[in-house]
């Protein structure tokens, strides 16, 4: 049989890592789990990655790349409730797609270095585009509210969704997470703030998820 490539060998490992952790939770997956999996051996795995500390620092890179550019994509354009929505639907996408670590997030903060001094960083990022969008909304006019309460606003919307998936879980440990759902719940937050149109083009997107429900 054909040997695979190297490098193609070290994405299959993080691939089935991933899909490990997500189902399994990192705490239950060891590295040999992940190689009976893959039909390999433990060798092969531990001359890509040398510990299961590598594995999640090579996934949390990619997660924060991935979650990176979306929140520095966002920017004084968005300026439309819609805006929000489908930037909350991507946000949502890319945890649900690093799940594991919104899992195991207090193990992890305790256990890994790179983990605990990332993931706080992108929190703080999180709360700033959030507070981005918020502002964008009051000077166009659609969201009343003072400096303060958007501040608050924007922790609020950034707690839900970094707890968001956890709670899905707990609901619901089988099923995947509902996207839509997280989305409807953060958009919530800012429904008492908004007006006019754009209070009514709110309820329109929340009829709409509901009724798919």
């Amino acid at each position: 049989m054909e040997k695979k490539p190297s490098r193609q060998t070290r994405e299959r490992i993080l691939a089935t890592a991933l899909r490990l952790f997500n189902t399994l939770g990192e705490p239950a997956v060891t590295p040999a789990a992940i190689a009976v999996e893959m039909e390999i051996s433990p060798g092969n795995l531990y001359y890509h990655f040398h510990s299961k500390t590598d594995i999640v620092n090579a996934l949390f890179a990619r997660y924060e790349e991935d979650i990176g550019r979306l929140l520095l994509a966002v920017d004084d354009h968005a300026q439309e409730p819609e805006d929000i929505w489908l930037f909350l639907h991507l946000l949502f996408e890319t945890i649900c797609q690093y799940r594991f670590f919104y899992h195991d997030i207090n193990n992890l903060l305790l256990s890994n270095r790179l983990v605990e001094t990332h993931f706080t960083r992108i929190l703080r990022r999180k709360e700033e585009a959030a507070a981005t969008l918020c502002h964008n909304l009051a000077r166009a006019g659609v969201l009343q509210a003072g400096d303060g309460e958007i501040q608050a606003l924007a922790v609020n919307m950034a707690l839900v969704c970094t707890f968001w998936i956890s709670y899905e879980h707990a609901r619901s440990p089988r099923t995947e997470p509902d996207i839509g759902r997280g989305a409807y719940q953060v958009m919530q937050l800012a429904a008492p703030y908004l007006q006019g149109e754009a209070r009514t083009l709110l309820e329109r997107i929340s009829h709409h998820y509901l009724a798919r429900q």
